[in-house]
């Protein structure tokens, strides 16, 4: 095994759990902090928690996430810091390796240097792709073009409770039907490379034999053009709570990782990452996807990308960085 795949061995052992903010989580940094100091870097944490190693005046910045879902696999983006300090260790280049803090529930960690105007001149994330396309196409990598929009929000449906067993059908006000009758709204809605999910539903008053007289459900509709998503929220019909543009990845990172896998698949990501909120906020960003293996499995222990393909990303990486670092 290699180190690499024998690092996210270590990390996977601290918890399949790392939420942010977690013990876990915490535990996962203090790893990945003797590793940064073990490869000769300057360790640092800044206000927001998030883990820095540097070597000379680092203005270009590679890394990813150390947090996790419940119950997540072993390569969401903990591959993407382990790779960064192998990479690391190959060049000799002023850089600085980054650990996010808490980028499942939003990010907070990127935009954190965001808010505190703490941005590099470039940025660059390896990421396993958390989805089937590349594994379809026989790609062990895949180069991101841009990371979809997102719009968020919760609808609720107002019926009557009443009695189970005593209430007529014909005169029940189900509020459950109605959500039931929106859900398959949201998933025709849904077309042309745009995706749609109701997520969670909560019901009140909850109980088996009852009624629902009120339903509230999630929604998270996703798109790679500002139009396309205006056009999937007016389909779906809801107000959105949260709106994130798409963001597109640019500059010398993208001309790098272009350079460096010549013939590589290029594709959207429909999943955010850190380099997104860097990106938006006027960072040139590239992020390169590793084949992700068992039908693109992913947030989920069946999470799985090949050694081989690991290994063919550290060289194409090291290489794009390479030619923005030196």
């Amino acid at each position: 095994m290699s180190r690499t795949l024998a690092r996210l061995e270590e990390l996977y052992a601290i918890g399949a759990t790392r939420i942010g903010g977690s013990p876990e989580e915490d535990a996962a940094h203090r790893l990945a902090a003797r590793w940064l100091a073990e490869a000769g870097l300057e360790v640092s944490v800044d206000r927001a928690g998030n883990l820095f190693g540097r070597r000379g005046e680092a203005e270009v910045w590679v890394g990813s996430h150390l947090d996790s879902v419940r119950d997540g696999g072993r390569f969401d983006g903990a591959l993407g810091v382990v790779a960064a300090i192998e990479v690391a260790e190959r060049l000799d280049l002023p850089l600085a390796v980054v650990a996010f803090r808490d980028e499942e529930r939003g990010c907070a960690g990127s935009r954190a240097c965001v808010a505190d105007g703490r941005v590099p001149r470039a940025f660059l994330e390896l990421h396993v792709e958390q989805g089937p396309l590349l594994e379809r196409a026989g790609a062990p990598l895949g180069i991101v073009t841009a990371l979809y929009g997102q719009a968020c929000g919760e609808v609720s449906f107002v019926g009557r409770a009443d009695h189970a067993g005593t209430t007529p059908m014909g005169q029940r006000d189900d509020s459950l039907v109605a959500a039931a009758e929106f859900v398959l709204r949201v998933r025709q809605a849904a077309r042309g490379g745009t995706v749609a999910t109701v997520g969670r539903l909560e019901l009140e008053p909850g109980v088996s034999n009852v009624v629902p007289a009120r339903v509230t459900v999630t929604v998270d509709a996703r798109a790679a053009s500002s139009s396309e998503l205006d056009a999937l929220v007016a389909a779906i019909g809801f107000e959105p709570s949260l709106r994130v543009e798409p963001v597109w990845m640019s500059g010398p990172p993208l001309a790098a990782l272009r350079a460096a896998a010549p013939g590589a698949p290029e594709l959207p990501s429909g999943a955010g990452h850190d380099a997104g909120i860097l990106a938006a906020a006027g960072v040139p960003a590239g992020m390169l996807f590793v084949r992700s293996l068992n039908g693109g499995a992913s947030h989920s222990p069946a999470e799985l990308s090949s050694e081989s393909d690991v290994e063919v990303a550290l060289d194409t990486f090291a290489s794009a960085l390479a030619r923005i670092a030196g």
